[in-house]
């Protein structure tokens, strides 16, 4: 299991209209999360960790072998308790099961920070369209452990996603609106290229020029070799790309040898 130390470095975010977005891949790539219990084991421990901590979902998908989650500051914490809950109970069962020993989670997590307009819609439908993008499913209906399915068909009892929380950040104040929007994002998507872009997985923040340049001053000497880069609809604050398919290509080593800046929300 990953050292719970050095899982992220220190900053105070909570002034600013951020989401942010959590990227978290087993070990070496493996996958650990193929089957649809271990992928429900994970989903079971971010319902404890919503309960226990107050973490607020926007959005998330579980593949086979890494987690996209979207989230939203709230303070206390509430996103790295939340995380060190997850990642070590999913360990800790899977290994207890398996009879296994050693690491599950690359050691970090990678978080970007996500300005709350447009860049947070179009970051939603990225996250559920991942497994698309993959080629495993044809639509994202089809993916049983993703938030697509909760935010078109709100369950009743153990809910993720604080729908109303996203209802706010986006401006709309009907659930049906929120449906039929969310629908025509992804449907928007699915028609065109639908390509993986690394600026959602790769970055330290991605918004407007003032966003992603307040965001670089404010870590000053920690990103101090990165640079903002303006990119089509987006600036992002940039970090060293690594190919999509990579991601599920299980090979030994690190995900990306420079991916080292992480977040803590305190």
């Amino acid at each position: 299991m990953f050292g719970i130390a050095s899982l992220l470095h220190i900053l105070v975010l909570r002034d600013i209209r951020t989401s942010m977005f959590k990227t978290h891949r087993c070990h070496k790539k493996e996958f650990l999360l193929k089957f649809a219990k271990d992928r429900e084991c994970w989903l079971r421990w971010l319902f404890e960790a919503k309960n226990r901590y107050g973490l607020c979902v926007l959005n998330y998908v579980v593949t086979s072998n890494h987690i996209h989650l979207l989230v939203k500051d709230t303070g206390d914490n509430a996103i790295s308790k939340s995380m060190q809950l997850i990642a070590g109970r999913t360990a800790q069962e899977y290994n207890i099961r398996k009879e296994r020993k050693g690491a599950y989670w690359e050691d970090r997590y990678h978080a970007t920070a996500v300005q709350t307009d447009d860049h947070l819609i179009k970051c939603i439908a990225y996250i559920d369209l991942n497994m698309v993008r993959a080629g495993i499913v044809p639509h994202p209906q089809d993916w049983q452990h993703g938030g697509y399915r909760e935010i078109q068909s709100p369950p009743k009892r153990y809910r993720l996603i604080n729908l109303t929380t996203l209802m706010e950040l986006i401006g709309v104040d009907k659930l049906e609106n929120l449906r039929q929007y969310h629908s025509q994002w992804v449907e928007t998507q699915l028609s065109g290229e639908n390509a993986w872009d690394e600026n959602w997985a790769n970055s330290i923040a991605v918004g407007n020029e003032s966003f992603v340049n307040e965001i670089y001053h404010l870590l000053g000497s920690k990103v101090k070799s990165r640079t903002v880069v303006e990119e089509e609809d987006k600036f992002v604050l940039k970090e060293p790309s690594v190919s999509y398919n990579d991601v599920f290509a299980p090979k030994m080593g690190s995900l990306r040898g420079k991916n080292t800046l992480f977040w803590d929300m305190n």
